[in-house]
């Protein structure tokens, strides 16, 4: 079965979550987090999107963000590229950091986003790190106390819902927080709504999400646009992917067009196998193959990225 592709529109705001590879960790001292921090300020001045709350833990991180004209992919996958990079510098190794497809859920922020905000900063008082959250210097939160600046954090959506005076706000704010000190792993913030696992809220807000993402896809998205958008990415004629070979830039096309099907749903592999004849095995093993070449080669994965803001 195909997966769900992202939901995505201009303001939406998402919990996301990235997570080490097997477990393992992705910091291992404050010169990586404080990279980690670099990366999110220059992904922010890049991207124009707004991240809200944030915590970084040993081997995952928290982040609440909201897009703006750049798809959440796009973010994600530049950021989690940028940080490997670092990571395999440091330590002269090679290969993957984070594990498999990051995690996000677009929240109903009207009525999450401030229990979201509690919920990633309370994060090392859950996992028994610390006992105050402002004993953790990762977070956002000691920033929204005003005990320090984080220049890339916006705070003032959040502090608005409790004053228009920002140190009424932030007093509010903090007993908010403390209010929230017993409470437990949410699992809706990571799963999303039993209606759709993409997307946390009611009803109403999961149905005009669904309509507006139904008559976006419609638009964007056809097995013919796909192709047609590979072939001028990586300047080919349609008729060149019948070619036999192992031509690395017919490989690395087919390998996009197949993560574009079963990104996007639109159509399946095996129609777009009788399409460029090539057999199913072969254009998943492709796709999965591109997926891990964009994360060790730059160009190729801005060229990934340009093609998939190009149907979001």
């Amino acid at each position: 079965m195909a997966r769900k592709p992202r939901v995505y529109y201009p303001g939406a705001v998402y919990h996301v979550t990235l997570r080490g590879n097997a477990g393992q960790a992705i910091f291992l001292d404050n010169r990586d987090r404080t990279r980690f921090y670099f990366l999110l300020q220059e992904g922010i001045e890049r991207f124009g999107h707004r991240i809200h709350a944030f915590c970084l833990m040993s081997n995952h991180v928290h982040v609440a963000i909201q897009v703006d004209d750049v798809p959440l992919s796009r973010i994600i996958q530049n950021l989690s590229f940028r940080y490997t990079q670092w990571i395999n510098w440091r330590q002269g190794r090679s290969g993957h950091l984070f594990q498999g497809r990051y995690q996000a859920v677009l929240v109903d922020a009207d009525t999450y986003l401030l229990e979201l905000t509690r919920y990633i900063h309370l994060n090392p008082v859950r996992a028994g790190i610390v006992k105050e959250p402002g004993d953790y210097a990762w977070s956002g939160h000691r920033a929204y106390l005003g005990r320090e600046v984080i220049p890339w954090l916006t705070t003032d959506w959040v502090l608005s819902l409790f004053s228009k005076k920002e140190s009424l706000a932030r007093r509010a704010y903090g007993r908010f927080i403390e209010d929230g000190k017993k409470g437990s792993y949410q699992k809706e913030y990571h799963v999303g709504s039993e209606t759709d696992s993409r997307i946390l809220g009611d009803d109403p807000f999961i149905d005009r999400v669904l309509e507006n993402e139904e008559k976006r896809s419609r638009r964007r998205v056809s097995l013919d646009r796909i192709i047609q958008e590979v072939c001028n990415s990586f300047s080919l004629e349609e008729e060149e992917w019948l070619i036999s070979g192992r031509d690395r830039r017919l490989s690395r096309a087919r390998g996009m067009a197949a993560w574009l099907v079963m990104e996007y749903g639109i159509g399946t592999l095996g129609e777009l196998s009788k399409r460029i004849g090539r057999d199913v095995t072969t254009l998943s093993s492709a796709a999965r193959r591109l997926q891990i070449r964009s994360k060790m080669d730059m160009e190729l994965a801005e060229k990934v990225g340009k093609l998939l803001d190009t149907f979001s």
